[in-house]
């Protein structure tokens, strides 16, 4: 098996220390979730609609779709640290456009302009695939999603209290000193891993379509949308569920939505302990039918007229212990179909991912309305659940019929 490179900690000519890695990752979660208690708040401060102030997480996580298919072939160009640096550095940019906003529609411009943390979480990934190849990189990246996952779930229960305490400007403030932690920690810790490539950019993007054509890309791409598109939905939903059906005030709202993400670290544990057991494709599997469970005990128990907060928000831990367990072997099929273009792998596995995610959030802002109730977001849920199950099923036929990944020929035309 092969070892991993030596890493020293806060030292530039070695390849980044894990903590680095979490806190990249993490910070872009943190972007997309921790002002979400505020939503109702926000929405009577600029005196608009809530469906309106909704589109923060659908516009965000869909130019943070765009552009990860930039990011990937930039990164492969020219190397993961100039360009994390840089985007850093544009989000803080952006979070102080957010906090300032003299409108909605302001805000809305420069919550896009935040997008661009996605970086962070896009070249984490790109970096361990750098470092580490295969089960070995699931292994890994399960690992630094478990440390990440402790940042969604503890930001919306302290932006819920930020808000009750300083207003929603409060959990801005705090994005943008994380951002300038993590510029700092990244400029002393995150040596370059990715190999010198002449290619030049356009050529870079010119090697799109040989992920195109590979029929396990897509496989694994469509197991991870499919996957984290009911946690996307999710986002876009719980607010209105917590706020409106469960009378939730803020703080308590943070609370609860934090618990998918307990879910999440443990199948993030999972992954990194059992990925090069199980092997990638057995564990997607195992995530994607345990990720089923949780919308379908939620809607039970609705049907049978139990309202309490956990019955909702309890059973979602289910989803997030199944995409713990699929999202990390996911990627890490992704990145090892073609190990030559990880970042650009990277990219546009995330592309698909974040985009399909942001038209599920923006549909669930839509369809809840006051009388729904909850089962509009949990359909939704569920469907994309059962359909992470037959994504995950078409690698393994794929698999059947040529054979696994490590054991086929290096670069047939359409595997």
């Amino acid at each position: 098996m092969t070892q991993p490179p030596i890493v020293r900690f806060l030292d530039r000519s070695t390849p980044p220390h894990i903590v680095t890695l979490v806190l990249l990752a993490g910070i872009s979660a943190l972007s997309m979730n921790i002002f979400l208690p505020s939503l109702p708040n926000m929405t009577a401060h600029f005196d608009t609609e809530y469906r309106l102030m909704q589109l923060s997480v659908a516009l965000y996580l869909a130019v943070n779709a765009v552009l990860q298919l930039a990011i990937g072939p930039i990164s492969d160009r020219y190397g993961r640290r100039p360009v994390l640096l840089v985007s850093i550095a544009l989000f803080m940019l952006a979070t102080l456009g957010c906090i300032f906003a003299p409108s909605a529609g302001v805000f809305l411009a420069f919550r896009m302009a935040q997008a661009v943390i996605v970086t962070g979480m896009v070249l984490s990934r790109a970096v361990v695939r750098d470092m580490v190849p295969d089960a070995q990189a699931a292994s890994m990246i399960g690992y630094v999603t478990m440390g990440m996952a402790l940042v969604p779930m503890l930001g919306p229960a302290v932006g819920g209290v930020l808000d009750q305490v300083f207003g929603w400007q409060a959990s801005f403030a705090m994005l943008f000193l994380c951002g300038a932690l993590v510029l700092a920690l990244t400029w002393a810790d995150l040596g370059e891993t990715a190999a010198p490539r002449e290619v030049s950019l356009v050529g870079q993007f010119r090697e799109y379509p040989e992920l195109f054509r590979s029929r396990r890309f897509w496989g694994y791409a469509l197991a991870a949308s499919f996957a984290s598109g009911a946690f996307f939905a999710y986002l876009g939903g719980a607010p209105f569920v917590g706020s409106e059906v469960l009378g939730l005030p803020p703080a308590a709202l943070g609370l609860y939505f934090g618990l998918v993400a307990l879910g999440y670290m443990g199948g993030n544990y999972l992954s990194g302990r059992f990925s090069v057991r199980v092997g990638i494709n057995g564990m997607i599997l195992r995530g994607t039918l345990v990720a089923c469970l949780g919308p379908a005990l939620s809607m039970l128990l609705f049907g049978l007229g139990i309202g309490h907060p956990l019955a909702f928000f309890g059973a979602m831990v289910l989803v997030g212990l199944g995409n713990g367990m699929t999202l990390p072997n996911a990627t890490a099929g992704m990145l090892s179909v073609r190990p030559h273009l990880a970042g650009t792998a990277s990219g546009l596995g995330g592309a698909i991912m974040i985009g399909g995610g942001a038209g599920l959030s923006a549909l669930a802002g839509a369809l809840l309305v006051p009388g729904t109730g909850p089962w509009p977001l949990l359909a939704i849920m569920l469907a994309t659940s059962v359909l992470a199950v037959l994504s995950v099923q078409y690698v393994q036929r794929i698999d059947r019929l040529e054979g696994p990944l490590a054991t086929r020929p290096p670069r047939p035309p359409h595997g």
